[in-house]
């Protein structure tokens, strides 16, 4: 049997940087089309600056069963309109699969859905560990001032399908109302 070499991983808690890094991901505010509810807002934003928006270092695995891919996720702070910064979000494309965040740094949240429209919210802040669940799509959003650093662990087969969140968004947004982070519904949300 040919075994593979266990590994270690470093991680910076406050950059989100970790060492040996096999992978970075850079998402620009000009690759977040149609995920912000408010069109007009993200056109204007990205004619001024096309901002980082999150980046993610990976360590490679293979990708098959078995393997756990981990990571970290650092979403910078900021807004388009009152929408607050965050990942695209995705289901797995095996949809039985899970996956773990562990907050390192800042604050916010991880929004999750079921394909039917059922929601959930956890409130991330260092320390937090929340558990995502098969068949649940999941996105990140940084509410604060800092950048939110996570860590993340999930089935290196589990593959993402962000293509169903471009097309039918997150049933509820987390914007600021009132200096605050608010969760509130989407009225552009369509169930698929």
């Amino acid at each position: 049997m040919d075994y593979m070499e266990p590994m270690e991983t470093k991680i910076n808690f406050k950059s989100g940087e970790i060492f040996p890094c096999d992978n970075k991901i850079v998402r620009k505010l000009s690759e977040m089309k149609n995920m912000f509810s408010d069109k007009a807002a993200y056109e204007k934003e990205l004619s001024l600056k096309d901002r980082i928006v999150y980046e993610v270092f990976e360590r490679k695995v293979p990708h098959q069963t078995g393997q756990l891919v981990h990571s970290t996720t650092v979403i910078y702070p900021g807004k388009v309109s009152n929408e607050y910064y965050m990942t695209k979000g995705h289901f797995h494309e095996i949809e039985d699969r899970s996956e773990l965040y562990f907050c390192l740094n800042g604050e916010g949240y991880v929004v999750m859905q079921t394909k039917e429209g059922e929601f959930s919210s956890i409130r991330m802040t260092a320390g937090v560990v929340a558990y995502i669940p098969p068949y649940w799509a999941h996105r990140t959003i940084n509410t604060g001032k800092d950048k939110f650093v996570f860590f993340t662990v999930y089935p290196a087969d589990a593959g993402h399908n962000y293509g169903a969140i471009e097309k039918t968004g997150f049933p509820n947004l987390v914007v600021e109302k009132d200096g605050q982070p608010t969760i509130v519904n989407n009225s552009g949300w369509q169930k698929e």
